[in-house]
């Protein structure tokens, strides 16, 4: 059986020991803050890069794709320890130039066999693609075929995150300063949806019982295939996953908590909650 081995980037989010468990090959991206610029999960921990996020008068961090020759760093040691093919699955284009690097980087490597799919999402709505990539080379599909299966499926795939301001989203450019104003004059506790590759404003709940509550209702309203639990340090984290875990009927075992690290957390900020979720078709 050929030996694919799946690629993907820091925006993923994925726990570098849980990375290195399953066989997967994470591209760092780049986070500064001010004039300090690190390799995200490699130079900066996700608890590090919290601790600075949050610190009183810490500077609002730089996010930013890595270059084409670091993705094809990556592809060379793949292909030199032994794999076949590569199938690399990355953070939306719409959200990130990630892509466009790895595509540079395969153009760079025109006799190996290298497929990309985006996402058109971010944070574990890459893993699960990675993770269900895996299970379908492990019954013999091709990597091409696989490739395809993905970046059909991602198609299915939705993010939503109840977050405390949208103050965040502002300074990294993905809200204009007028709508961040509005929802701060309203106090809402604004609800964003992640969906092929959009970034769009859900709901806005004017508490946070009423955010989170809401949360749960997009998050469940259809039948879940896969789901990943994502927050940012919230501390009501446990009590959400529970409550998605009741409302959608799910087996406990099947719900992963993961915290958003240094390439997606400065958008959204601290204190949110939500998920990455892949529906049943």
């Amino acid at each position: 059986m050929a030996r694919i081995v799946f690629v993907t980037d820091s925006a993923s989010d994925l726990d570098p020991a849980v990375a290195t468990a399953h066989g997967i090959r994470v591209v760092p991206l780049v986070v500064s803050f001010d004039s300090d610029t690190y390799r995200s999960g490699v130079d900066l921990s996700t608890a590090a890069f919290w601790e600075r996020m949050t610190a009183p008068d810490a500077p609002f961090p730089k996010t930013a794709a890595s270059s084409p020759g670091e993705f094809k760093a990556v592809y060379d040691g793949v292909f030199a320890e032994g794999a076949d093919s590569i199938v690399s699955v990355h953070v939306a284009g719409t959200l990130s130039g990630a892509i466009k690097s790895a595509e540079i980087a395969r153009s760079m490597l025109p006799d190996r066999e290298i497929h990309i799919v985006d996402s058109k999402g971010a944070s574990m709505a890459e893993s699960i693609l990675c993770f269900m990539g895996q299970e379908l080379a492990a019954g013999g599909t091709p990597a091409a075929e696989i490739a395809e299966i993905l970046s059909d499926r991602a198609s299915d795939l939705r993010m939503y995150v109840s977050l405390e301001t949208l103050e965040y989203l502002k300074k990294g450019g993905r809200i204009s300063g007028a709508q961040a104003a509005i929802g701060t004059l309203l106090s809402v506790k604004p609800i964003i949806a992640v969906e092929d590759g959009k970034v769009e404003t859900a709901d806005k709940p004017r508490t946070r019982s009423k955010s989170r509550e809401r949360c749960i209702e997009l998050i469940t309203a259809r039948p879940i295939e896969r789901i990943a639990i994502l927050h940012t340090m919230a501390p009501d984290v446990d009590a959400f996953r529970a409550e998605v875990i009741r409302r959608a009927g799910l087996d406990p075992s099947d719900v992963s908590v993961t915290i958003v690290g240094p390439s997606v957390g400065p958008h959204l900020g601290p204190g949110c909650v939500g998920a990455a979720v892949l529906y049943q078709r």
